[in-house]
């Protein structure tokens, strides 16, 4: 089953790259585009061995910072890949994904514009290693070959850091960030980012805080990773998205599930732009992604983006319960500077996962 959802989404993108209805001149896919001459000049940052030997991995002991990239603009990167071992080969991190945070700035920002655990800014929270498939992000390798295409512009200056907050080395942290250098600055001033938030377990009465942007922009995907504390189906919570200051929520889903693009729960699949990266009974914890890609969501002065942590009917008819299960998450969108710091990411021990039923593969 899993080989043939595989080939489906491959069969889409392949489609995806080859199909466009708009003129020659508008450059609409990314097979068309490559007719034309390009305008910039192909750059690279990476873990190669400097020395010209072949020991191509960076390692990062406990508490350090490692530099991945300091670029000078203006330029666009448009991919990203890495792979990791952590710990020892006696004492592997097993949850090295959500110990090792990733930050990126942009044109000489102070708050970084990315700011989350490396598993869960690819798409799988928990800290866990899990593949995936879809258009802006894919995870192979039983977890461990990470890639993102989305594009992140700068007009003069890119900088990409991560930091190992275990109290475990990680031993070879290989990468790539392919960017483009450009001659002028990119005709935008809007910016990449992406924010990891949680709440364990979530505030009893107020709906779960995916995102707070002040600004112009667009909102992008939501990868949201679910903890239940208690048994049954916790998925009954309406999106809500908060556009300019309006009151009432201006665009209100129907469930958890819907919002996720699934139906009647929620089960393990990927596609182009949703999908469940991991998916674990009986407690369902379980790791979910929406990118809003073909069908963004704009906003002029501010986004408030929630989602309610619901589960099933009660005795009472009409009536959810309310449930306090642990939530965390990543919003991606692109804004205008400067972006407002809404959350402010815990110690390490505060955010590792509390189940002890998962496993890791």
């Amino acid at each position: 089953m899993k080989k043939i959802l595989y080939f489906i989404v491959i069969f889409c993108l392949i489609f995806l790259f080859f199909k466009t209805d708009l003129p020659a001149q508008n450059r609409g896919s990314l097979l068309e585009g490559l007719i034309y001459p390009q305008d910039f000049i192909s750059k690279r940052e990476s873990s190669y061995d400097r020395t010209g030997d072949n020991q191509d991995a960076r390692s990062i002991e406990p508490g350090e910072t490692l530099v991945l990239a300091n670029i000078k603009g203006p330029g666009c990167i448009h991919h990203i890949w890495n792979t990791i071992a952590a710990g020892t080969s006696e004492n592997p991190d097993k949850y090295y994904s959500r110990k090792i945070i990733l930050k990126m700035y942009w044109d000489g920002e102070e708050n970084p514009s990315v700011d989350a655990p490396i598993g869960d800014f690819f798409g799988v929270g928990h800290g866990l290693d899990y593949p995936f498939y879809s258009y802006p992000i894919t995870v192979t390798s039983n977890g461990r070959a990470r890639n993102c295409w989305l594009k992140m512009p700068f007009a003069t200056s890119a900088r990409i850091e991560v930091t190992n907050e275990s109290d475990l080395p990680v031993r070879s942290f290989y990468y790539y960030i392919d960017y483009r250098k450009f001659n002028r600055p990119p005709d935008t001033n809007l910016r990449f980012h992406a924010k990891y938030r949680q709440e364990y377990p979530c505030n009893s009465g107020v709906d779960y805080l995916i995102l707070d942007a002040e600004g112009e922009g667009h909102y992008v995907g939501t990868v949201l990773s679910v903890d239940p504390r208690d048994k049954g189906w916790w998925g009954e919570g309406d999106d809500k998205f908060y556009i300019d200051g309006d009151e009432t929520p201006t665009l209100w889903g129907t469930g958890s599930e819907d919002y996720f693009c699934d139906a009647w729960g929620i089960r393990h699949i990927s596609s182009l732009f949703y999908g469940c990266t991991f998916f674990e009974k009986p407690l369902t914890c379980l790791t979910a992604y929406r990118f809003h890609i073909s069908d963004p969501i704009t906003f002029k002065k501010s986004l408030k983006v929630y989602i309610e942590h619901m589960g099933q009917r009660t005795g009472k008819k009409g009536y959810w319960n309310e449930r306090e299960d642990d939530f965390s998450s990543v919003a991606y969108w692109y804004q205008t500077e400067p972006h407002k710091e809404f959350f402010k990411i815990p110690p390490v021990n505060e955010r590792l996962l509390r189940s002890l039923s998962v496993q890791k593969p």
